[in-house]
């Protein structure tokens, strides 16, 4: 099974960006963030052509998340992070999906720090971990993915003295992140790749792409069923490179099928 994140910053204007990668990659199941687009104007019928069913969480200009399968029944558990009922922003979406638990988020950005943009960060930090909790000792594998918006470590950004203000690699930041991950969920990609230079956002300017000055911010958290079921973890770097797409590339994980490392086992 083949899970992947993606930011596409806008669906409206990057939608053949997006079918153009579904055809290419083919993932089973995929969340997205940034759709910055209100509800009713979900490409419904564009997704469902390419193979997918989908339910979505819009939000005019700003925001907005998704979860699309071509494997499955997608049933929906929760629309939105709870934890403070005034909270309007279209930001986590989570279903089961073929035995696995999808947490789709697009964690706040921050910046300018400090402020109450970031005092929203932090807060909205807090609330995951505390519903993250509630999650990770589910017996059947969860997975958390999406754009944190956090630069976890020095290697995780190129250049990490450029980035000493940016809210993404503030140290309140980074410690919530590793108070997610001391939880016991596992970072596959630096679970499957430990020291290599790894990156998910690059810059639009500069020719930033090009000189892989980029910063590692998009994530897949597993618990320890998830981790047990792990084959690979990778960045897929090509749509990164085509004409008017996301500063994002979509990162993905392949887990086998739940149930049948069990089985292999039992036979």
């Amino acid at each position: 099974m083949k899970i992947a994140t993606y930011n596409v910053n806008g669906i409206g204007g990057r939608l053949p960006i997006l079918l153009k990668w579904l055809a290419l990659a083919e993932p089973d199941i995929v969340v997205l963030q940034e759709l910055k687009a209100p509800q009713e104007a979900f490409p419904r019928e564009a997704v469902e052509a390419a193979g997918y069913q989908a339910i979505w969480h819009g939000q005019s200009r700003w925001n907005g998340v998704a979860l699309l399968s071509r494997v499955g029944e997608i049933h929906e558990t929760r629309r939105g992070l709870p934890g403070d009922p005034k909270d309007e922003q279209s930001r986590y979406i989570e279903a089961a999906v073929g035995g696995v638990l999808i947490a789709g988020l697009y964690l706040p950005n921050g910046n300018p720090r400090p402020g109450p943009k970031f005092e929203y960060k932090l807060d909205w930090m807090a609330r995951l971990d505390a519903h993250l909790q509630t999650l990770v000792d589910l017996k059947a594998p969860v997975v958390v993915l999406g754009d944190f918006n956090v630069i976890p470590t020095d290697e995780d950004v190129y250049k990490p003295e450029r980035w000493l203000t940016d809210a993404l690699f503030a140290p309140e930041a980074r410690a919530a992140y590793q108070r997610l991950l001391d939880q016991g969920w596992t970072d596959a990609i630096r679970h499957l790749h430990p020291k290599e230079t790894i990156y998910t956002f690059w810059h639009y300017w500069r020719g930033s792409f090009e000189r892989n000055a980029g910063i590692r911010i998009d994530h897949l958290l597993l618990n320890k069923p998830a981790k047990k079921l792990l084959k690979a973890a990778e960045v897929d770097l090509r749509p990164r490179g085509w004409e008017k797409t996301s500063d994002h590339t979509p990162v993905w994980i392949e887990l086998a099928e739940p149930g049948k490392r069990k089985r292999a086992k039992e036979g």
